[in-house]
C-alpha cells in the first residue's frame, strides 16, 4: 500500500455549487481534503479543475508532479472545517436546492471523506455542523467502517468525545451515508481501486450504520465487462440485504483522459481478463452495446429483487443511441430518484420500459 504524501490544504472556499444534481446526488459538495489515498486509476477527479487547476499548489505543498498519475500518492487536508464551517453555514444567506439534487450537500465526492483518522474527524465534524443547522448531507465513501469505528476529537486537549457512528446517528434523518460497491470479485476490485477497503468491508461498514439507524445507500458504480447477468445478481442478492434507500448503477466508462492506466493497472496485477475486456469496450459502439446491456440487466434484476434501483446513463451514451433505446436511457437521466430522502415523496416512481429484449449477458 502506498503511503501517501501529506498536506494541510491551504484552499479557502468549503461549500461549492455541484453539477452532480444532475444525478439525483446533491446541490452542493464539500470535500474534506484534496487528493485521495485509495488511487482508484480509473476515477475522474484528477482530471477535473478541481485538481488540474491547482498543480503548482500541489507541487508546492506536496511535491506533486503529475496529478493524475500521481492519484493516490497525496492528500492535502482541510482541518479548518471545523473552526470556519460553522460560519460558512449561518452566513449564507441564499441556498441553492433544484428538483434533482434537493438542496443536499455532498461530503467529498472528489476524495473519500472516511480514508484515514484525520480526515474522518473532519467529516463527522462536518456532519455534525451542518445537520445541527438543518442541512441535509450525503456521504460516500469506500471506507464505510472508519465511519463506524473511529472516534472524534474536538475538544481543545485533544481529548475524545464521542465515537463516530454515535455522532452520525445523532445526524437522524438529515443524513444519508452509502458505500461504492461495484463487483464481489475482490482480485479485479483491488487492481482498479489500489488502497480502497475490501469488498466484504464495505458491506460490515453499511450493516453496522444500518444497525445504529443511519439510513444507507449503495453506489454500483463502476460495473466492469467482466460482470455477466450472474454476477450482477449474486452482487444484487447481497446489496439487496443491506435494505438500501436507494442503488445507484454506472458501467464503466472508457472515455477518460486515464483510461489506458486503468488498462495498465489490471495487467499490471495479472487479471489479464478484465485487461483484456477493458480494451475491448474501448470503441463507441463496443462500449454503448456494453453499457445498455448492463444497465438493462439491473433493471431486470432489480425489480425481480425489488430494489430500488436508479441509473446513470452517461449524456454521451444517450446521444449515441436511437429510437426506443435513446427513449428509455434518456428516460432514466429524467426520472426523479426513488430514495426517501431530504423531501423526495415518490418512492414507488416506476423504471421506464427497456426496448425489446437485447443478447443477454450470459
Amino acid at each position: 500500500m502506498t503511503t501517501p504524501r501529506k498536506a494541510k490544504d491551504p484552499t479557502k472556499t468549503l461549500l461549492s455549487k455541484s453539477k452532480l444534481h444532475k444525478k439525483y446526488l446533491c446541490d452542493y459538495v464539500l470535500n474534506i481534503c484534496s487528493g485521495c489515498r485509495h488511487g482508484c486509476v480509473w476515477c475522474y477527479v484528477p482530471g477535473t479543475p478541481n485538481i488540474r487547476a491547482r498543480k503548482k499548489m500541489l507541487a508546492e505543498e506536496v511535491e506533486v508532479n503529475d496529478p493524475q498519475e500521481e492519484w493516490g500518492e497525496y492528500v492535502l487536508y482541510r482541518d479548518q472545517i471545523p473552526t470556519e464551517l460553522p460560519g460558512t453555514v449561518e452566513r449564507k444567506q441564499k441556498w441553492k436546492r433544484t428538483d434533482k439534487g434537493r438542496g443536499i450537500i455532498g461530503i467529498s465526492f472528489h476524495t473519500d471523506a472516511y480514508m484515514d483518522q484525520r480526515a474522518a474527524n473532519l467529516a463527522t465534524q462536518a456532519v455534525r455542523i451542518l445537520t445541527d443547522r438543518g442541512r441535509h448531507v450525503r456521504v460516500l465513501t469506500r471506507a464505510p467502517m472508519n465511519a463506524v469505528t473511529h472516534p472524534i476529537r474536538h475538544d481543545p486537549a485533544g481529548r475524545v468525545t464521542t465515537r463516530g457512528i454515535d455522532a452520525l446517528a445523532n445526524a437522524g434523518d438529515r443524513l444519508t451515508v452509502g458505500s461504492s460497491i461495484n463487483s464481489l470479485n475482490n482480485d479485479e476490485v483491488t487492481a482498479l481501486e489500489r488502497n480502497a477497503p475490501p469488498v466484504e468491508s464495505r458491506f460490515a461498514g453499511l450493516e453496522r450504520l444500518n444497525e445504529a439507524g443511519i439510513q444507507t445507500f449503495v453506489s454500483m458504480s463502476p460495473t466492469y465487462p467482466t460482470q455477466e447477468r450472474n454476477d450482477l445478481r449474486q452482487l444484487m442478492e447481497r446489496i439487496a440485504c443491506l435494505d438500501p434507500g436507494v442503488v445507484f448503477h454506472e458501467p464503466i466508462n472508457p472515455r477518460g483522459n486515464n483510461f489506458e492506466l486503468t488498462v495498465a493497472a489490471a495487467e499490471r496485477a495479472g487479471e489479464i481478463e478484465l485487461a483484456r475486456a477493458l480494451t475491448e469496450i474501448q470503441s463507441p459502439s463496443a462500449w454503448r452495446e456494453y453499457a445498455c446491456r448492463q444497465f438493462q440487466a439491473v433493471q431486470e434484476i432489480g425489480e425481480e429483487l425489488e430494489l430500488p434501483i436508479h441509473l446513470w446513463p452517461d449524456k454521451a451514451l444517450v446521444e449515441s443511441c436511437e429510437g426506443k433505446r435513446k427513449e428509455w436511457l434518456q428516460a432514466w437521466r429524467d426520472r426523479q430518484s426513488p430514495e426517501k430522502f431530504a423531501g423526495r415523496s415518490t418512492p414507488d416512481i416506476p423504471m421506464p420500459d427497456p426496448p425489446a429484449k437485447q443478447q443477454s449477458l450470459v
